[in-house]
């Protein structure tokens, strides 16, 4: 914890500035004190709910970017290339996963920026992007949902493994899936960059060579794959089902979120490493989609190679990846080793993306209930809510709905996702209405901008009553577009209408110091939060409402301001 200590330094209590709110000569800290201290402490490894500071991001972008592509080694796409290749063909699934791809791609560009350029979470970026300080914590719920959703899709991934491998009942699996994952999840991105570093050499071997294998030593499998028309039996491409096929693809548009998560530790831009920074965020950002896509499709192939040469009973499980792996691995080496290496596979690619589920998730719910409450519960809390959740879920067997339960949630993912993309791409860049410097912290922000909030809500809600079939048939596979149009046009057309007027609740924070250095990184300049005791970095702090008791100004950290329940911390609007 050397690093925290660095960042966020105890001061001596007489020093001047250093008294806390409601303190007195000889009094004990107030319980709103004790509160904003103990949730202060409690979130250093992680920086729940706050921006990352500088002598806290050691890494390098290579690190981080290896940490955060490590969490993509999820085999949900597997299932669901195989699914959407089922149900629709090669041709409509493979046209359906680009276009998903590309959308992803798009938007996923800005928002990746945005963090690795000013550490700050999802989150935070969209409180700043159209959305306002509370109007963000629907997508919280949002994201929160993707999380606990693919955290049960993995865990019942991993529980027919044991089942197949071991004989363990899937009841069972679920919970031990579940489990399994609570202590790796205590600590934050220190634990989870060395778990993602170490474990994904042996992944993409165990993943990587039977494929290879495959394509190699049955060369017949390509022109199957090709020629295979699915359920609907369609021989040439069909822009519904490639709509269908899309839209099962784009629920994982929300996997940016906790790809953020890791980027948010960039290293500072500098000249000397840009290059390196540049490629780092791309391929971790927004790069993580052409991983993806070649996962989807991959579990297509194989999917449709076990479809094409085994017994109809054999290929009823054809969408599930510990029997597609299986069915390779038994065509390279005795059956032992193939089931032995099928279960490792299951397991390390489970654990992988789980970790950085059950953490993304427990900082969302604890962004969210932190702000609605002005409480500090602690993470863990959360990640226990989560993970209870995910095993409700995977207990009801939601892996047999799976492509209705992601087809409905990718609107609200995409609604999300581009709206806060438009806003930085065509509010802060072309229009220039919505101001280009994020903005997270209590006090800067209207409570609400309808800009993205409106814009979010108003996308879902069409695109889902579309899903649902509300407006008919013809257009019913469409909803992701209505989803992905409506999300990019309506925050321009909201922020003219309103003149920009709801972004911002003061230009001010009333700190002379710099916000950014001369390389356009936040500073790392630290000043004293005068509620905790403790130095923050200049992009956390504000000053505070109260002055010290000579007149003279004092700072309190975002965290402390999220905390205080009094309002007394914050300073008034501007007029």
């Amino acid at each position: 914890m050397s690093n925290d200590l660095e960042s966020t330094r105890l001061l001596d209590p007489t020093a001047p500035g250093s008294a806390a709110v409601g303190r007195g000569p000889g009094q004990t800290p107030t319980a709103g004190n004790t509160a904003a201290l103990s949730a202060t402490k409690e979130s250093l490894e992680d920086y729940t709910l706050r921006f990352a500071p500088r002598s806290y991001r050691k890494w390098s972008a290579g690190v981080v970017a290896t940490s955060a592509l490590g969490g993509i080694a999820y085999l949900a796409d597997f299932s669901i290339g195989a699914n959407i290749g089922i149900a629709y063909g090669t041709t409509n699934a493979v046209f359906g996963i680009l276009v998903a791809a590309l959308i992803i791609f798009a938007t996923g560009f800005p928002l990746a920026y945005y963090a690795a350029r000013y550490n700050i979470d999802l989150d935070l970026i969209t409180r700043g992007s159209g959305f306002g300080y509370y109007g963000s914590v629907v997508t919280n719920v949002i994201f929160a949902t993707f999380t606990f959703i693919f955290f049960a899709l993995e865990g019942s991934i991993m529980a027919q493994g044991l089942e197949l491998g071991l004989g363990i009942p899937q009841w069972l699996g679920y919970a031990a899936s579940t489990v399994i994952i609570i202590p790796l999840v205590i600590y934050g991105m220190n634990t989870l960059a060395k778990l993602q570093v170490w474990t994904t050499p042996l992944w993409l071997l165990l993943m990587v060579v039977p494929v290879g294998y495959l394509v190699i030593s049955h060369p017949e499998s390509v022109d199957s794959f090709f020629a295979y028309t699915g359920e609907s039996g369609a021989e040439g491409p069909s822009v519904a089902s490639v709509m269908l096929a899309a839209g099962v693809c784009l629920s994982l548009m929300a996997q940016i979120a906790e790809q953020i998560d890791y980027l948010r530790f960039m290293p500072p831009r500098t000249e000397a490493n840009k290059g390196a920074w540049w490629r780092a965020v791309i391929l971790a950002g927004p790069g993580w989609v052409i991983f993806g896509a070649i996962k989807q499709i991959v579990g297509m192939f194989i999917a449709i190679y076990l479809i094409a040469t085994l017994d109809p009973a054999a290929s009823v499980h054809a969408n599930e990846p510990v029997h597609q792996f299986l069915g390779v691995y038994q065509e390279m080496m005795p059956a032992w080793l193939a089931m032995t290496l099928a279960v490792v596979l299951v397991v390390i690619s489970q654990i992988k993306i789980n970790v950085t589920n059950a953490y993304s998730g427990s900082l969302a719910w604890t962004n969210s209930f932190t702000r609605i409450t002005k409480t500090y519960p602690g993470r863990m809390v959360f990640v226990v809510v989560n993970l209870v959740i995910a095993l409700v879920l995977m207990e009801a067997n939601m892996f047999d709905f799976l492509n209705t339960i992601l087809g409905f949630y990718a609107n609200c993912a995409m609604a999300w996702v581009v709206t806060v993309a438009s806003d930085i791409a065509i509010n802060k860049y072309l229009l220039k209405i919505s101001p280009k410097t994020a903005e997270f912290r209590r006090g800067m922000l209207y409570a609400v901008n309808p800009v993205g909030f409106v814009s979010m809500l108003v996308s879902a809600g069409i695109s889902i009553a579309v899903f649902f079939g509300a407006f008919g048939g013809a257009i019913q596979p469409f909803s992701p577009i209505f989803a992905v149009g409506l999300a990019l046009v309506l925050p321009p057309v909201l922020a003219l209408a309103t003149h920009g007027k709801y972004y911002l609740r003061r230009t001010d924070d009333g700190i002379d110091l710099p916000m950014f250095d001369a390389n356009g990184n936040p500073s790392e300049d630290k000043l004293p939060c005068h509620v905790t005791g403790l130095e923050f970095e200049r992009p956390d702090m504000i000053r505070s409402a109260q002055d010290g008791p000579d007149g003279e100004p004092q700072y309190v950290s975002s965290l402390a301001l999220s905390t205080d329940k009094t309002g007394k911390l914050v300073l008034p609007a501007q007029t």
